[in-house]
């Protein structure tokens, strides 16, 4: 299913920070996954607490989280008003590397009849990322509303494919910013999914899937598979707010099962104090993990779970999994939506397409530019299943009058 071309071209890379083992994860440790009620088969790593670092150790610390923290927030570009969209669109002007780097991740939308000539009697599975995807990126996070135009074609969708929305949001905030009860939600980079009530006996009797009811009443299947870090989560989070109070523009957000500082706002040259103070909390939680996106930090639990399991999660609740008629498709602009990318990569299942502006290294097979052709991307699905069905439509018609015909 990798149609592309396998051209180098210049790319910017996420920067991984060197000392990994400051996380709480000494790669001298072997995974340890003791059974329990929760996690039966083992879902995390238990690792003993480490003393705090000192002196020239702690710089390195802070260091490598700052060089991250760099590497993820490329400059801000000039930003222009789209009349079509009802948005703010970032202004970014072609040039030699991002053509080289498309023809390694084709647009999805000069490339969309290539897509669709293989979608072609197929159930497309569509999975959307929310943040930068389906809004655009802005300063306050509380601020990131999608344009109606948006929600529309997100609607029109829903009502062909079975759709979606997996973001690092809680799920309740994500819900609240989309509105639309035609999808599927799952929040906290999937650790928070809302799905139908079907599927394998292991996604309807997993210890950690629990019926229950939504808004409009209807039956529905909460999965959480770290639900016993929640008192965790909400103490970190306490600690958060404290310690970075009196960081001009930094927020931080409780995102149920996870928690994110956003240094969005924040003057550059404190970025080292938040970085300290977040590396600092976290010393002291050897079972939470810090990861990194677009000028934000997350904190989040050690268990083996994230945007990919997330898609493979859903897929078994809607009976989509492991089927050569169903093509998943993934949109998202994230670090965290590369989970989900190699799944459908490796696995040969589908289609990921990243949204950025900007060359990057991902598991995507296609990009999108910005939101707006997200946005242009949707419309021409709904575009497509209609045709199809319209084509139906006369088969079976031509095929009863050639009936009436032989009669």
């Amino acid at each position: 299913m990798d149609l592309k071309p396998n051209c180098n071209s210049p790319v910017l890379t996420d920067q991984i920070p060197v000392n990994k083992p400051t996380l709480g994860m000494s790669s001298s440790l072997t995974p340890y996954s003791p059974p329990s009620a929760t996690f039966p088969s083992g879902l995390y790593l238990t690792i003993p607490r480490r003393k705090p670092l000192s002196g020239k150790l702690d710089e390195a610390h802070t260091c490598g989280w700052l060089d991250a923290m760099k590497s993820s927030s490329p400059p801000c570009k000039r930003l222009v008003k789209d009349k079509s969209f009802d948005s703010i669109l970032e202004e970014d002007g072609s040039n030699a590397s991002y053509c080289t780097w498309l023809s390694k991740y084709p647009s999805a939308l000069t490339s969309f009849e290539q897509i669709t000539n293989y979608a072609k009697g197929k159930q497309i599975a569509l999975f959307l990322d929310y943040d930068g995807t389906l809004s655009p990126i802005v300063d306050n996070p509380d601020r990131a509303f999608m344009s109606s135009a948006m929600r529309t074609a997100v609607k029109n969708v829903a009502k062909h494919f079975p759709t979606a929305i997996i973001s690092g949001r809680s799920r309740d905030k994500v819900y609240g910013f989309v509105g639309l009860s035609e999808l599927y939600y799952a929040g906290s980079h999937g650790m928070d999914i809302v799905g139908p009530v079907r599927g394998s006996d292991w996604v309807i009797n997993h210890p950690n899937s629990i019926r229950s009811t939504n808004e409009q009443g209807k039956e529905v299947s909460l999965f959480q598979p770290a639900s016993e870090f929640l008192p965790m989560i909400d103490e970190v989070f306490r600690s958060l707010i404290k310690n970075t109070r009196d960081i001009k523009g930094a927020k931080v957000e409780n995102n149920k099962f996870c928690v994110s500082v956003h240094y969005r706002l924040v003057d550059e040259k404190s970025w080292p104090v938040i970085a300290q103070r977040v590396t600092n909390i976290l010393d002291n939680y050897p079972r939470l993990r810090l990861t990194y996106g677009r000028k934000v930090l997350e904190i989040r639990p050690i268990i083996e779970w994230d945007k990919g399991k997330a898609v493979e999660f859903l897929l078994e609740s809607l009976e989509l999994n492991d089927r050569d008629d169903v093509l998943p498709i993934y949109v998202g602009d994230d670090r965290t939506d590369e989970d989900a990318f190699k799944v459908l990569r490796e696995g040969n299942k589908g289609y990921g397409i990243l949204v950025s502006s900007v060359p990057k290294e991902t598991k995507a097979h296609y990009s999108l530019r910005d939101p707006f052709e997200v946005l242009q991307f949707l419309k021409s699905l709904v575009r497509f299943k209609k045709s199809e069905m319209v084509m139906h439509q006369s088969i079976n018609i031509c095929s009863s009058m050639s009936i009436l015909n032989d009669k």
